[in-house]
């Protein structure tokens, strides 16, 4: 008795030493090094005013840096109630049930089992009764099995990465539609302004014209230009509107839950002086479009390896022990127990094929997400080179603007002066009004742009989560 344990202690031993030190067939998987620029190509920028680098704090919660506490809260809360990221959360918890399935194949499997039976057979009639435990193993000798769980661990990874990319995207979008609100509403206030002050102006022109001092063409003109910029504040409205119910389905409410909260104007988040950028190798820890491409690469090289050790024989142990009587009672008795184990070896001789066409196949596939990850890094380059000219040519635009708009209402006092000591014609005054209307509407669009270009820069480089 003693050696039969002694050989089953062995045996046991031998086939753990076997499966931990046995190979993994095809590639191990080594991080991508993809060659990225030292520095961004642009704006061309002095050493006195180039842009930070950009620091984790930065880039985890980059909204609050506008100062908004309204931006702030609703991006908060969209981080918790959001829908899209709900999904995004629970595909990740998919990816680790799926990890824990193919885990299960590395570890040994029990089952117990119990039958009873009752026969008849030439004038005999008699009863089993059986109770025993069955397991059987599949030893990993050529690393099949771990190449799977490798794969299954980079698909956990995936899904992570595209929650990150969900939450990036997620947070850019409730910042550009709070902008666009805050540019619309201003927009709305700057048209009524300007409203009140052509109907000023077509007031006076009607008493000049009951005056004979000016004819019908003014009075005409006048009418016409405050109808004119009457006719832009509804539309400004349904846009502002929209974008409160665009802000609402973000943070996972019904459209016009926000309508109370967001419906008084207020003035647009100000860019801060400060705006980092960082250096280019930042991205390929930041951005997690790229994290996850390269993740796939690794669950693609994975899958190589599971493909290779089909070539291979699969090796599988089993065992059986149990008692077994005529009687229930006798299941109980040690001397009617019964046990069995052997080995079976598994090897696809010929296949067609088969196998080695799924190899090709899953090289292909770490191919194809290889080159899919080259094109996501400079996509990445891309949206931050493009974010980058754009904030600093905006800001340069919206300092002329502001210089435009500064010159305009001189000139709208001027020509309203003038023409009200009747030494100018109303055309002057109509041009005037039109221009300030033109440029501070302009204005306020371009302070819009800027934050919305500030906003793209935060999620061109990757900013809205942490580990």
């Amino acid at each position: 008795m003693r050696q039969k344990y002694s050989n089953f202690l062995f045996l046991g031993l031998f086939i753990c030493v076997l499966v931990i030190t046995g190979c993994k067939v095809g590639p191990d998987y080594k991080p991508q090094e993809p060659n990225v620029p030292a520095g961004w190509a642009g704006p061309a920028m002095s050493a006195e005013s180039s842009l930070p680098a950009v620091t984790e704090r930065d880039l985890v919660r980059w909204w609050t840096t506008f100062g908004d506490p309204n931006l702030t809260s609703l991006v908060e809360r969209a981080v918790k109630s959001n829908l899209d990221l709900k999904q995004a959360e629970a595909r990740v918890l998919q990816a680790r049930a799926a990890r824990g399935i193919v885990s299960a194949g590395f570890w040994p499997a029990a089952s117990a089992t119990g039958s009873a039976s009752r026969s008849h057979s030439a004038g005999t009639t008699g009863s089993l009764y059986q109770a025993g435990l069955d397991a059987s193993w599949e030893l990993d000798i050529f690393g099949g099995i771990r190449r799977d769980i490798e794969a299954a661990d980079a698909d956990i990874q995936v899904a992570v990465e595209e929650q990150r990319d969900v939450l990036v995207t997620l947070t850019s979008e409730v910042a550009l539609n709070y902008i666009d609100l805050r540019g619309f509403q201003q927009q709305i206030v700057i048209a009524q302004n300007n409203l009140e002050a052509q109907k000023r102006t077509a007031e006076l022109t009607h008493k000049r014209f009951l005056g004979g001092f000016v004819g019908a063409l003014d009075v005409a003109n006048a009418d016409s230009q405050v109808a004119t910029t009457a006719s832009v504040i509804p539309l400004l409205e349904s846009s502002a509107r929209q974008t409160i119910y665009n802000i609402s389905i973000l943070l996972g409410q019904e459209p016009a839950a926000l309508l109370e909260e967001l419906s008084p104007a207020t003035s647009i988040p100000p860019v801060p002086p400060s705006v980092p950028a960082g250096v280019p190798s930042d991205l390929l820890r930041r951005r997690p479009d790229i994290r996850r491409a390269e993740a796939q690469i690794h669950a693609a090289t994975a899958r190589i390896g599971v493909a290779t050790s089909d070539l291979f024989p699969k090796f599988l142990v089993s065992a059986s022990a149990g008692t077994q009587g005529n009687k229930f009672s006798s299941l109980g008795n040690w001397n009617n127990r019964f046990w069995s184990y052997g080995g079976l070896v598994d090897w696809q001789i010929f296949s067609a094929g088969s196998i080695r066409s799924n190899i090709e196949l899953q090289k292909g596939i770490q191919k194809e997400q290889f080159l899919a990850y080259q094109q996501t890094v400079l996509t990445a380059l891309q949206d931050v080179e493009n974010a980058l000219i754009a904030l600093v040519k905006e800001q340069e635009h919206r300092e002329s603007l502001i210089e435009a708009v500064t010159a305009n209402r001189k000139a709208v006092e001027l020509a309203t002066k003038l023409y009200t000591e009747g030494e100018t014609d109303f055309l002057n005054v109509l041009d005037a009004q039109r221009s300030l209307f033109v440029t501070e509407d302009a204005l306020v669009r371009s302070t819009g742009t800027v934050s919305t270009n500030l906003v793209a820069l935060y999620k061109a480089l990757g900013g809205g989560w942490s580990d």
